[in-house]
Formats: C-alpha cells, structure tokens, sequence
C-alpha cells in the first residue's frame, strides 16, 4: 500500500464505508425491532450477526490485502455493502433480511481490512486513523440528524448505509492495484491509533512471542470491555425512546452530539500523548465510562440520557487509543495488536446480543450495572498491564513467531 500523503483520503473514505454499521448500529436494531416485530432480543441478534460477519471477513484479510489488491478488494467489499444492506432494506422478509445483513457484513469488514493495511502502511497512520475516525463520526451524526426524517421502518439506516458504500466506490481509482506481493511484510512500528488489523506479517515463523502473560490479560479484557460498550451501545436508542421518553429525532440528536463530543476525544487523546503514561487513562478512563453507562442506563429524561451518552462518546475514544497503543507495545512486530484486536471485534460482534438479553431479563438500569461492574472488575487488569507492558529495546529484532489462522 502505498504511503505517499495523496493515497490518505482514499482510504479515510474506505475506512468510513467499512465502519459506519456498527456507529449506526442503535437506530439498525431500534427500527429492526419496531419496523419488523422482532423482540429486543431478536434485534439484537440481527445486529450481533451483521458485526461478526463483518469481523469475520476482516480477520480472514487483514494478512492478505496486497496479495489480493487493495483496490480489487475495496470494490468487492463496497459491492456485498451495497447488495447486502441495499437487499435488506428492500424486503421485510425477516430471513432476508438477515441474510443481507450477513452480507453486508462481509462488505462491511473487507473495506475495514483494506483501510486498516493502507493507513497502517501511511507515514503518519496516526494522523490518517484520526482523519477516519472523524470522518466516520461526522457521517454517522448526521445520518442520526437526517434518518429520523425520512420515515420509519428498517429501511432507512439501511439503505443510507449502502448508499454511503456507492458514494465511495469512484474513490477506489485511486487505491494501488495488486502488487503480486505476498503478505508477509513485517510492519516494524505501530503508531498510537493504527487499526488493530493493520498489521501484516504475522503469519511468518521465528522467535517467540514476548509478554504472553500480560498479553493474554489484554487480549481477554479488551474482549470485555468492548462487549460492554456495543452491549449498551446496541440498546441506547431504545433506552431513549422506551425509558427516557424520548422522540426519535431528539435520540438522533443526542447520539449527533454524542458523535461530536467523540471527535474532541480522538483530538484530545493525540494531544494529550504520553504525558500521563497509559495505565492512568485507561483505568481511570474506564471507571469514568462505567459511571456513564449507569446513567444511560438509567435515564427517565433528556437531561440524564444526554449527559450519559455524551460523556461516554467522550472518553470511549479516548481510552480506546490508549488500549491500542499498548497491545502495539507489547511486541513492536505487531502480534499482540493483531490478536488483542480480534479478541475486540469479537466482543464488539456479542455486544447488542448482550444487552438485548440483559436489558429484557434484567431491565435496562440491571443492565448497566452489571456492565458497570464488568468494567470495573476488568479496569485493575488492564492499568496493571499498562503498567509494565513497554517492550524492552533488546526484543526490537526479534523476529515473529506466531501465525494467526486465516
């Protein structure tokens, strides 16, 4: 993949097509259930499936992008977005439904492997990680914005989906072809905010793999602790328009503004750097996340449902990029990013399953205070890790040693 500045804007449009399922996924399962009769439950089985679809198609092809061509690959992934979720949002046929989510899932997750191997291969990824994480973010806010107008069922955030995927397809001229290169080149540094499946080369043999311990209590909480994001994330609207009272264009509203609170996090994390060291903002960050997901959880009016979801938009990302930033520096190949960044998807793909489930067993406040004490139980583990999971200068040459099954 190319580095040249030019070849950025390219992937940030890829990277905003890839993510923007899963930051739209409240309204997708919230007009699955009303707009199709589909309990909570149901819903957010739909959604968890659409998520591991989409990751599954990432895990298989994070290794293997130049091999097969980035640009060929974008298109086809662009191509199952926009049959896939286009298909969907044409039927209320639930099992076709489903199946189109299925595929554009795979959409989903084959233009994620694409941006995620481009920008790790930029000069600067963290600075092309910031400009998609940005551009997903303002397109998803005002998508929240728009939808609501736009009538109700399941077709609308649907259908914008694969619309934003066809808007995106001329941008893959410019993506480099096939490079007839195996994918076995080594990424040798992992900026800060580098996509946790944009390291290749993992599959090549050689020296051991350094830190196992501390990687595995990494690789295991971050599975957590995105289940317990998506898991609240999965039922927010619903939160809003069943608990809180709400209307659905002021719950597009507060997701919008909790969107933009989220941009200044991604700014404000690349500020704030290594002045504070990674245990502090990830355990404390964490602990402060577990407070807002009590309060979304429990909201019976605009005042406490805003200032949950806000506050939490605000600091996810902030404490995202520190997680990703220490699973890049337990092992400067790249090994632990790739393996803690699957073990992430995974909890992000169980996530709306697990809060459709909690929320309807338990209630919504039930289940934020079990995802509550999830974090905090997971938040000692991690700041420990943090606390000595620097990769010392000697283990720079080693060279990899674990394959990843494709």
């Amino acid at each position: 993949m190319s580095a040249r500045p030019r070849a950025a804007w390219p992937l940030v449009a890829v990277f905003t097509a890839g993510y923007l399922a899963a930051y739209l996924l409240p309204t997708v399962v919230g007009r699955l259930s009303s707009g199709l009769g589909l309990s909570p439950a149901q819903a957010g089985l739909v959604g968890s499936t659409l998520l591991l679809s989409s990751a599954t198609a990432g895990f298989t092809l994070a290794s293997r992008v130049e091999r097969h061509g980035p640009r060929r690959l974008a298109r086809w992934g662009l191509l199952l977005a926009v049959t896939g979720y286009g298909g969907a949002a044409l039927t209320t046929l639930v099992p076709v439904v489903v199946a189109g989510a299925i595929v554009g899932g795979l959409g989903s997750g084959t233009a994620t492997a694409v941006a995620a191997s481009g920008i790790a291969a930029q000069r600067d990824p963290h600075r092309a990680s910031t400009l998609g994480l940005l551009s997903v973010s303002a397109t998803a806010g005002a998508l929240y914005l728009t939808i609501p107008h736009l009538g109700g069922g399941h077709a609308t955030p649907l259908a914008s989906i694969a619309l934003v995927a066809a808007l995106v397809w001329p941008a893959t001229r410019w993506l480099p072809g096939g490079s007839g290169v195996g994918a076995g080149r080594v990424v040798e540094a992992v900026g800060p905010l580098q996509p946790l499946g944009g390291v290749e080369g993992v599959g090549s043999s050689g020296g051991r793999l350094p830190h196992r311990r501390s990687g595995t209590v990494l690789a295991a909480t971050m599975l957590c602790w995105s289940l317990a994001q998506n898991a609240l994330w999965g039922v927010s609207g619903r939160i809003g328009l069943t608990q809180a009272g709400l209307t659905e264009v002021t719950v597009g509203m507060v997701f919008a503004a909790g969107l933009g609170a989220g941009l200044l996090g991604v700014l404000g994390a690349g500020a704030l750097g290594a002045r504070l060291g990674r245990a502090v903002p990830i355990g404390a960050g964490t602990a402060i996340i577990a407070g807002c997901v009590v309060v979304s959880a429990s909201a019976r009016g605009l005042a406490s449902f805003a200032a949950g979801e806000v506050l939490w938009n605000v600091f996810y990302p902030v404490v995202l990029s520190y997680l990703i930033g220490l699973s890049a520096s337990l092992d400067p190949r790249g090994r632990w990013a790739v393996l803690a960044g699957s073990a992430s998807s995974l909890g992000v793909a169980c996530g709306p399953l697990t809060g459709s489930l909690l929320s309807q067993y338990a209630g919504y406040r039930g289940m934020g205070m079990v995802l509550c004490a999830l974090l905090l139980l997971i938040a000692g583990p991690m700041s420990v890790v943090a606390l000595g999971g620097r990769v010392p200068a000697r283990r720079a040459t080693t060279p990899p040693t674990v394959a990843l099954a494709s």
